[in-house]
């Protein structure tokens, strides 16, 4: 089987690199954005907002190249789950970076509302953009296309051997906590690195490191080639 070597390697690092800007894009701002919205201090912090949505950028282009780069070696296990991958963490991004266009949007409006005398008229937009940014986030919809991505591509590893089963089962055991987290955070409205969220999501997020630094130091196994069809993998060598 081919190696793809520089295909494990890329989607190691992108895996780095996505969850370190995930993890980052929290401090510039901290808890400055939340409803109602304090437009005095948001239209202070433009710099800060500027470069959370630049992280923000960073974080949903890591995210996305992550399965463009396990694409080419997954498609010769299963085409349609590693396409489903590609379509479900690409949706993830993308709603992403809506939550991010909603805050550069807020930034704006609050700028507008601190030259104001009276805010009121510009409140209930404010915290109509919070919410768009909340809802859209990791914790529930983003957070909804990550775990079908997520247990799509660990399952194709899984049932592949591309990576050891112990490590792409315990990505599939990561991905149902977090569907319990972001069922939690929809229901309770409670976003954010919450003690419930925190220790729910926490197996998945080490598991994608541990899958990382495996995929940059080993890359996958040859030897899955046996699992494959001769007749179903043209691009193989002998």
């Amino acid at each position: 089987m081919k190696s793809y070597r520089g295909n494990a390697i890329a989607a190691g690092v992108l895996f780095i690199l996505c969850s370190a800007a995930s993890i980052l894009s929290i401090v510039p701002l901290g808890a400055t954005v939340g409803a109602p919205v304090n437009f005095a201090t948001l239209a202070g912090s433009a710099n800060a907002v500027v470069m959370t949505a630049l992280i923000e950028f960073v974080w949903a282009a890591s995210g996305m190249g992550i399965v463009i780069a396990l694409y080419p070696v997954l498609r010769l296990f299963s085409p349609t789950l590693a396409l489903g991958s590609v379509v479900a963490r690409v949706v993830e991004n993308v709603v992403i970076l809506i939550g991010t266009i909603s805050l550069l949007t807020l930034l704006t409006v609050s700028q507008q509302a601190a030259g104001s005398a009276d805010t009121t008229s510009f409140q209930a937009t404010g915290d109509a953009l919070v919410a768009v940014r909340e809802w859209a986030s990791a914790d529930f919809v983003a957070g909804l296309a990550f775990v079908v991505g997520t247990f799509m591509y660990n399952y194709v590893m899984y049932r592949s051997r591309l990576v050891p089963r112990w490590l792409s089962g315990w990505g599939l055991v990561g991905a149902v906590l977090t569907l319990v987290a972001i069922g939690y955070a929809g229901f309770t409205q409670d976003f954010g690195f919450t003690t419930v969220n925190s220790v729910l999501m926490a197996p998945i997020g080490l598991q994608e490191m541990v899958l990382a630094v495996w995929l940059i130091a080993k890359g996958f196994n040859p030897s899955s080639a046996r699992s494959i069809a001769p007749s179903a993998v043209p691009s193989m060598t002998p």
